[in-house]
């Protein structure tokens, strides 16, 4: 890390135990178990029990597919704790934060898994053999600088909000869809810190922020890519209206940028001007390559009902 990355860390530190504080208030504690319905589960073959088959699943294959991803997103806490750990340190107010964000994260695998294995909602051999293969395989963020990382992680936990909260609407469960709104409720509260955050490095640094701003806006892609199976699970996460590149564009990235107040601010230099316009350029690129999806979702219907 340069000199200057780790001199805008120590400048951001008060900053930092502010939103922690806030975020301590705000934060309402819950138990992963209250939100699991035991009296559904059953035992399996090994204790003598029936093992799972495909009928006893009482999710469509789109729910089944969102859950998967998120649980198998949730389930690489390890790297992502690494990711942040490495970037702001283990000291003082940004180490009490990576150290709350770490254990509040590992609420979210924890409730998910055991709802589908107890609802049967998913082949648990499956489900197994995938997360240790995502596990050992791990996340790795690059070379990002703190500053992007802080850009990253805030449009990443509203997607990530986002995405639990519509699964759960999509599940057709109400257990599930109580359950994703409490997990919501945390990736929002860790999206407002980290974009907190990032506003503060704004009017620190305005056009080493921008830059990072623009890299992550252009580059974003979910933590979860890389797990087996992913690209077959975002298109029908997309075409069920989940997760796709109108709600990105809409509900994630505009939503950020308009906090940060990118398009009106005034203190950017050259590279700051270039990287914003940048951006701008990217998003309506962005909004053309939503309208067109759109449209052909719309011929795809209109051909079906007809």
């Amino acid at each position: 890390m340069t000199n200057v990355q780790t001199a805008l860390l120590h400048e951001l530190e008060p900053i930092v135990e502010q939103n922690l504080n806030r975020h301590l208030k705000a934060a309402k504690p819950w138990l992963p178990h209250d939100y699991v319905p035991w009296s559904k589960g059953r035992d399996f073959a090994f204790l003598g029990g029936e093992d799972w088959v495909p009928e006893d699943s009482p999710l469509d294959p789109v729910a089944k597919a969102a859950l998967l991803v998120n649980l198998l997103t949730e389930d690489n806490l390890p790297s992502y704790h690494r990711e942040i750990a490495t970037r702001f340190g283990r000291d003082g107010a940004w180490g009490s934060w990576v150290g709350q964000w770490t254990a509040e994260e590992g609420r979210h695998s924890i409730a998910l898994r055991d709802y589908l294995v107890v609802t049967r909602g998913i082949d648990p051999v499956n489900l197994e053999n995938m997360r240790m293969r995502h596990t050992i395989a791990g996340y790795d963020s690059g070379d990002k600088t703190p500053l992007q990382a802080l850009a990253y992680v805030s449009f990443q936990e509203l997607a990530t909000r986002v995405s639990h909260r519509n699964t759960g609407k999509a599940s057709g469960c109400p257990i599930a869809d109580q359950l994703l709104a409490r997990v919501a409720l945390d990736e929002n509260l860790h999206m407002v810190f980290y974009r907190n955050l990032m506003d503060a490095a704004l009017d620190i640094s305005p056009d080493a922020a921008m830059c990072a701003i623009r890299d992550e806006v252009i580059g974003f892609s979910m933590p979860g890519m890389n797990m087996p199976g992913f690209q077959d699970n975002a298109i029908l996460i997309a075409k069920a209206g989940i997760y796709d590149m109108r709600i990105h564009h809409d509900d994630v990235v505009q939503p950020v940028l308009r906090f940060w107040k990118i398009f009106e601010r005034e203190d950017f230099g050259p590279e700051g001007e270039q990287a914003r316009e940048q951006v701008d350029g990217f998003l309506k690129m962005l909004d053309e390559r939503a309208k067109y999806y759109e449209e052909k979702a719309k011929a795809r219907e209109s051909v079906l009902s007809s």
